[in-house]
């Protein structure tokens, strides 16, 4: 198999379970080294031990400022340079209060917020200052959702999530344009429904396997996305910026 990320060095915020971490294993199989940053410590030392030694993990919490900060620092100690930073970290605020906007607790907004928006606001923001400082170019990729642009208020009505990760787009097609004279280019995927416990939930799995259609109807795997975000942290997409692909199993397709 090709190596499309060889001397590739990538941090991932969000990288020690779930999208994070099956994207950290097909970074390495493809030659890169990765630091995978997440929470929980435990988390922590098993993704460390199942990627190998192209691989770090650290703990920490996005949505702290130093966090992607010492991370890249990291990379930069451990593997000799920094060359694209993946943010997966982020997620559902409904136990903060998030839900439809008649229900929606002040709590519930800025929590998600913060877990969705902030976090990817000050890893962007470490990595382009990296970037800058060492002089060279790299690629960023963030995480949205396919929610953003063709909502479903039958089961997903959670309007703080929904504006976050709205608010990915916005911000990296603005910063990719700011950035693009540096050879720092941003790129967004944005997954329909991935498969996960709180959706194990049979109206839910009926309604998925009817608008998410491809393969005889199915929730999204973490696999799924893999192949776009080697796609974009390689050199294979060194003329892309700006864009959002979908990845959607044709949830924009249907009516469900």
């Amino acid at each position: 198999m090709e190596n499309w990320l060889s001397n590739k060095n990538i941090v991932i915020i969000g990288g020690t379970t779930g999208l994070g971490f099956s994207a950290a294993k097909a970074f390495v199989k493809h030659g890169g080294n990765v630091i995978v940053v997440g929470r929980n410590p435990e988390n922590c030392l098993v993704a460390e031990l199942q990627l190998g030694s192209q691989s770090r993990a650290k703990q920490g919490d996005a949505t702290q400022p130093n966090t992607a900060l010492e991370a890249i620092q990291l990379c930069i100690r451990e593997f000799g340079s920094f060359d694209g930073l993946y943010h997966v970290a982020g997620g559902s605020g409904k136990k903060f209060g998030d839900g439809p906007l008649h229900q929606l607790t002040l709590s519930g907004w800025t929590n998600t917020l913060d877990l969705n928006l902030t976090s990817l606001m000050l890893s962007n923001q470490a990595a382009v200052q990296a970037f800058l400082g060492m002089g060279k170019g790299g690629t960023i990729l963030n995480m949205s959702s396919a929610l953003d642009f063709t909502p479903f208020p039958g089961h997903f009505s959670a309007h703080a999530y929904a504006t976050a990760k709205s608010a990915v787009l916005g911000f990296s097609k603005s910063i990719a344009a700011t950035y693009a004279p540096n050879n720092i280019r941003i790129n967004v995927l944005a997954p329909s429904i991935i498969e996960s416990p709180e959706n194990k939930d049979q109206q839910i799995e009926e309604f998925i396997s009817a608008k998410q259609t491809l393969n005889g109807g199915r929730f999204g795997l973490p696999a799924d996305l893999d192949g776009a975000a080697v796609y974009f942290m390689s050199d294979m997409s060194k003329f892309t910026t700006g864009q959002i692909l979908t990845v959607d199993g044709g949830w924009n397709l249907t009516e469900g």
